[in-house]
């Protein structure tokens, strides 16, 4: 399947379901459609079409700002797809893959925080230094994160269940930072997604709003302002088609994209706000759904100073 044939399926699926659509019902069509086995080897049930496809079904779950756990719940399938082999791995993969709600972190560290829909999940991916299991979240703490953006739910998880281990020492490093670089390539898609749809409907408010008896389209100053925010989203989309599907891009090249992304997507959305007026700040309106979505992507997954400093390191070493 081409990445058009996957970017058509996704808008015709959601086309009808307006920004933000039930979460419920969401998760439903995604199973459905069997977006959550992209990855999986065909030998496993999965579709096997690789991190090119994922980053489609990101960017247009990020266009229509999916609510959900789908990045969560496609590291959990990741990981169950990939792991050493034990007694229950291939029920718990069949299970995911059917829609039934697995969670991991979305933030960098082995602490289960920022995890999203953790009260609906029956286990929870949990990564340490030397060991990738799947633990349970029966009798778990949980307690919600309040959040800006209202289309994810965020908790942190004290889990006290069984695990399933997945891997350990240096497969658990190796699996580790593969479910991090998958991570990162996701916010970024779900990113630039973002940034696309926010930036169409601006222009076609642009279009209709008149001032001075001409469309705010024709003011010059505008549309350049306009073709300024269209360049930094070609960039920006350039460099994630190039580097999500290149096998050898590093990891702190994979972070550099995911932050990247984010800064055109922040920087989009609050000039979104600017062009649509007064009413852009009306906190109901549209605009302020991407650049809620926006800013917390902009620190999952590790904010663009820990990126920074990550890259800062590598040079460093390399230097030595």
């Amino acid at each position: 399947m081409t990445r058009t044939e996957l970017q058509d399926a996704a808008r015709q699926a959601f086309g009808n379901s307006g920004l933000a659509p039930d979460a419920g019902k969401s998760w439903g069509l995604v199973a459905e459609m069997g977006w959550l086995t992209m990855t999986v080897p065909e030998a496993r049930g999965g579709l096997g079409l690789g991190r090119e496809a994922a980053g489609v079904i990101h960017t247009e779950f990020g266009r229509a700002l999916i609510p959900g756990p789908v990045i969560a719940q496609m590291l959990v399938i990741e990981a169950l797809s990939i792991a050493d082999d034990f007694p229950e791995r291939d029920d718990l993969l069949a299970r995911a893959m059917g829609g039934e709600v697995m969670t991991a972190s979305l933030s960098p560290g082995d602490r289960l925080d920022c995890v999203p829909d953790a009260d609906e999940a029956s286990h929870a991916l949990v990564i340490e230094p030397d060991r990738v299991a799947l633990v349970a979240l029966e009798g778990a703490s949980i307690t919600a994160r309040n959040s800006w953006d209202k289309t994810r739910r965020l908790f942190d998880v004290a889990p006290n269940g069984p695990r399933f281990p997945l891997a350990t020492g240096d497969a658990a490093t190796t699996l580790a930072r593969r479910l991090e670089a998958q991570l990162l390539v996701a916010i970024a898609g779900d990113s630039l997604g973002g940034a696309a749809a926010i930036l169409e409907l601006t222009i076609e408010y642009l279009k209709i709003r008149h001032q001075f008896g001409r469309p705010l389209a024709l003011f010059q100053a505008l549309k350049h302002r306009v073709a300024d925010m269209r360049t930094w989203l070609s960039a920006a989309e350039a460099l994630f088609w190039a580097r999500a599907t290149d096998p050898a891009a590093t990891l702190v090249e994979i972070g550099a994209l995911k932050a990247h992304a984010c800064d055109v997507y922040c920087a989009i959305a609050e000039d979104a706000i600017q062009l649509h007026g007064g009413i852009g700040l009306t906190m109901e309106y549209h605009c302020h759904l991407f650049l809620k979505r926006a800013t917390l992507n902009a620190v999952l997954g590790g904010d663009a100073d820990h990126w920074a400093a990550r890259a800062g390191r590598c040079a460093l070493d390399a230097a030595a």
